[in-house]
């Protein structure tokens, strides 16, 4: 096999499990569909993308790194989120992976719902900061698939033109 067929393997494998990444927990989204694109990049010399989309694509990458961070903390954050309830709400979308789809979908609401409950408060206003958790969870999580694919269209509009 040609040494460079396996380049683009292995970048296109990068891809996949960065566009997986951008739902799943501790893997690092974007920044592996990204290492995946310059992989490509690079086994092809630059030929068909060159240096201005990949800064593009870089740039992309860095906001989808700011996008998660506020999207959860803002969710915490304007529901009055004990620090325990993001770590639960990390701890819950972890442990959701083994329950499929809809432990990633519960997992982060249950997980800040135990954390602040763990923290002292009512289950009221537990509940109100578990929502307001997860549903900062889930909106980063739709930003950054959104993210992803326009990077995947940028991507392949440098490649084919």
């Amino acid at each position: 096999m040609d040494l460079q067929v396996l380049w683009y393997v292995l970048a296109g494998i990068l891809i996949l499990v960065g566009i997986a990444g951008t739902v799943l927990p501790a893997l690092p989204g974007l920044p592996l569909v990204f290492a995946g694109m310059l992989l490509a990049a690079w086994a092809g010399n630059f030929q068909q993308v060159g240096w201005f989309p990949l800064v593009l694509l870089g740039l992309l990458t860095a906001l989808s790194v700011v996008i998660d961070f506020f999207a959860t903390a803002m969710g915490a954050k304007r529901v009055g989120a004990s620090k325990l309830a993001v770590a639960g709400a990390m701890v819950g979308t972890f442990a959701g992976l083994f329950f499929g789809p809809i432990g990633l979908f519960t997992g982060p609401f249950l997980g800040a719902l135990a954390g602040e409950l763990i923290h002292g408060r009512e289950v009221r206003k537990a509940t109100k900061v578990g929502f307001g958790t997860w549903l900062g969870i889930v909106l980063g999580v739709v930003l950054k698939l959104g993210l992803a694919f326009a990077m995947l269209g940028l991507f392949a509009l440098a490649w084919f033109l």
